[in-house]
């Protein structure tokens, strides 16, 4: 944080590549202070550029003299270079030619995003922060893999700080002796844990026993746990021994400890304080040794209070707790789990998908996850059962997550036609992220309220194609002091500059 208090704001790094050095001044002029520009006049001098690896965006120009040489071939060759670096580096390029199958082709040879001239600012600087987003997403991938061995528990991904804490906390409690109860909302990777703890501790070369009792019977769960003697109920024909005789000399895991009958935690208190069981049907004391781990997604706290489960095993079992990160508080750690899980299903079910597109990527990182990593894992599954082509894409989403991806086509019509379409897709993204509230929209658009306002009365945008009611917040509506007041975003006409006709 800077010493005024304020958040500082990363400055964009863009390379222009184009013959004409007085455009490049004023598009630093036009762009502001958010964005730093370089420029080189020349292709070979912009591919020394990328090598350098201190660009984040490329404009490039596509209309470069007919005195020079096969200038075509020259940009193509420049776009295979900035695909080819370990961070793949966007480039959005500008030109003249306003046929529809040129600005196909330049997408299909690696552009990121196609603009005619005369350039519109405010919609090249929308175009240029997506641009930077992916930027920020392949950087942070190439991290996390160069990471991952280093700071990485066995069978456990994501290099978060809420997991680098997990790692600490499981590579300390791994080396001693006591029960642990592990929180989390469901699909966090409880289980896990529960077997990185037991692969780092001392008795990693004893069984390991995972159970959960939930939707079982009273006396299955303490047949499955204690096990029981022969007669000792109608079908026990001979005697079984119990889960945490199973394990003896290792771990037993306790899923879902907070669906456990209150006339079973007493019994479960009785093994951990005597560190002895009885099986169904004797009374004869069997010895035993485990280590027992916990988990649940319940508030045991206020089962406690509220006589639902028992205080004195609730001490028992969480000597050390460990708390596990929701998906939506550690999103940096969803690009390598959405590659990690890419990779492993790819190779069961037989196909050749070698990684996922920036706007898949993109739209992950968008979506809140209630399922957690597990419904991850499932989308990422499905997505590349559906997918055709070598990359996983927006299509290949279940229907939920593709309303929060903002559309990369090139739509039909004229340039305004065309920016209005863009626009469109950019608010409703926003306004489904934020369920509709115009107040945080704004604010991750970088606009005003009433510049918003006017946007959506301008392009007709309603809460049934949003698919959420559009609201505000308290304070949220647009006043008189706000409509046409100082900040207001200005009009189209008055967001173009005068540049020897370039903007």
């Amino acid at each position: 944080m800077s010493t005024d208090g304020k958040i500082p704001v990363h400055v964009k790094k863009l390379l222009i590549v184009d013959p004409d050095d007085s455009f490049a001044v004023i598009l630093k002029t036009a762009l502001g202070t958010a964005y730093s520009l370089d420029h080189v006049s020349n292709i070979d001098d912009g591919i020394a550029r990328l090598k350098q690896n201190d660009v984040d965006v490329v404009l490039l120009n596509w209309d470069w003299p007919k005195s020079e040489p096969p200038m075509r071939l020259k940009c193509q060759e420049f776009l295979e270079e900035a695909d080819s670096v370990p961070a793949p580096i966007p480039v959005l390029v500008f030109t003249w030619d306003r046929r529809r199958e040129c600005a196909m082709e330049i997408v299909r040879q690696g552009a990121f995003d196609v603009f005619l001239q005369p350039l519109d600012v405010l919609e090249l600087k929308f175009a240029l922060d997506r641009a930077y987003v992916r930027t920020t997403l392949h950087r942070n991938l190439s991290a996390a893999r160069a990471l991952a061995p280093f700071s990485h528990v066995a069978g456990m991904i994501g290099n978060s700080k809420n997991m680098q804490r997990i790692y600490e906390l499981v590579t300390k409690v791994a080396a001693v002796f006591t029960t642990v109860l592990i929180r989390g909302e469901s699909g966090t990777g409880k289980e896990l844990v529960a077997r990185a703890i037991h692969r780092m501790s001392p008795r990693a070369e004893k069984p390991f026993m995972a159970f959960s009792p939930s939707a079982l019977a009273e006396t299955l769960i303490e047949d499955e746990l204690f096990g029981h003697e022969k007669g000792a109920f109608t079908g026990a024909a001979q005697t079984r021994r119990g889960r945490f005789e199973q394990a003896q000399g290792g771990t037993v895991f306790l899923d879902e400890i907070g669906d456990l009958a209150l006339s079973m935690q007493v019994k479960l208190l009785r093994v951990l304080q005597e560190r002895t069981l009885e099986r169904l049907g004797s009374s004869t004391p069997v010895p035993v040794d485990i280590r027992l781990i916990c988990a649940t997604n319940r508030d045991l706290e206020t089962m406690v209070r509220q006589g639902t489960f028992r205080q004195d095993l609730y001490f028992r079992i969480s000597v050390f707790r460990i708390d596990l990160p929701a998906l939506r508080d550690r999103r940096t750690d969803i690009p390598i789990l959405a590659e990690f899980f890419c990779r492993h299903f790819a190779e069961v079910h037989k196909k050749d998908i070698r990684g996922l597109s920036p706007r898949f990527l993109s739209t992950l990182a968008s979506y809140e996850w209630p399922g957690n990593v597990r419904e991850l894992q499932n989308v990422i599954e499905r997505s590349l059962i559906l997918a055709d082509g070598s990359q996983l894409s927006v299509e290949d989403l279940p229907s939920e997550l593709k309303p929060l991806a903002v559309s990369a086509e090139i739509p039909r019509g004229s340039f305004h036609e065309a920016v209005d379409c863009f626009r469109r897709e950019l608010i409703l993204a926003a306004l489904r992220t934020h369920s509709g509230n115009r107040l945080r929209a704004a604010r991750e658009l970088k606009i005003s309220r009433s510049y918003l306002h006017r946007l959506l009365k301008k392009l007709d945008i309603s809460s049934e194609e949003s698919g959420v009611a559009v609201k505000g917040e308290p304070g949220d509506e647009v006043g008189p002091e706000e409509e046409g007041g100082p900040g207001e975003e200005p009009d189209d006409e008055e967001e173009s500059m005068a540049s020897g006709g370039r903007f």
